[in-house]
């Protein structure tokens, strides 16, 4: 079968949603698509510090369910479909200590922002997708699905094993119609709040930020290769994923982590 892909407009005419955009991966990724040929939206609860007018923002707040109504209602009525959705938004806000310093309100307020949200708006963009048989679903999870670290994002691991569950069903649905559904689980992101919280722990610690990360890695287990990645290395795979060269991939989670899951 002869494939004939243009690898530098592979995604001109798609409309492409990024949750979270604003900073970090989400942010890479959407400037990734962006290079890419779609015509991208972000959103998040605030707009973007440094804006990119070729990024359109919707603000929500995602959390909530009024949040995702009004980014879907939006969305569709200003551009008519979505061919991309890429479920990136995370939230670990919760306090350190283990089972028992954790509430209700941490356990909901949690599960709200990294299960039910995309839940919500898979729920609200799935239906015209389906009806043009065509479409891709990204879920952002994390390697802490499978790698959890009790102490400190208990709520966090759960949510997203549960959004990896979630996604391997959804796709077994929804591939027969036309769209396809994948998972991408990170490891470790270099972002501005990493290094925020590596001067913390360095601080703290009354020592570098070297140690601290090299600390941090420790905890992971180690990282064989030895640093975080980029949220331009995300990006990468994410864009491949959604493009037209990967279109016999769905219902698989693809781990980028620099090795740190120490099983197959």
């Amino acid at each position: 079968m002869e494939n004939q892909f243009n690898y530098n407009n592979e995604l001109q005419g798609k409309i492409a949603l990024v949750t979270g955009g604003t900073k970090g991966a989400g942010k890479a990724i959407a400037e990734r698509l962006l290079q890419a040929g779609a015509t991208v939206i972000i959103s998040a609860r605030n707009a973007p510090e440094n804006e990119n007018s070729n990024l359109h923002f919707i603000s929500a707040d995602l959390s909530k369910a009024e949040g995702t109504e009004k980014l879907i209602s939006e969305l569709m009525s200003t551009y008519g479909r979505l061919d991309i959705l890429v479920n990136n938004l995370g939230s670990s806000t919760t306090p350190a200590g283990g089972f028992s310093v954790l509430s209700d309100e941490d356990w909901e307020s949690t599960l709200q922002a990294n299960l039910l949200a995309p839940v919500r708006l898979d729920r609200g963009f799935l239906p015209q997708m389906v009806d043009r048989k065509s479409g891709v679903i990204i879920h952002i999870a994390s390697i802490q699905g499978k790698l959890p670290l009790y102490d400190s994002t208990l709520p966090y691991a759960a949510s997203k094993a549960a959004l990896r569950n979630y996604s391997k069903s959804l796709s077994n649905e929804v591939t027969p119609k036309g769209v396809r559904v994948l998972t991408v689980s990170p490891g470790w992101i270099n972002t501005t709040a990493s290094e925020a919280w590596l001067g913390e722990i360095a601080r703290n610690a009354n020592g570098t930020v070297e140690e601290a990360q090299q600390s941090v890695m420790d905890a992971l287990g180690g990282i064989p290769f030895g640093r975080p990645s980029e949220p331009e290395e995300i990006a990468e795979l994410v864009g491949f994923l959604v493009s037209p060269r990967a279109r016999y991939l769905t219902g698989t989670e693809f781990i980028i982590d620099g090795g740190t899951v120490p099983t197959i």
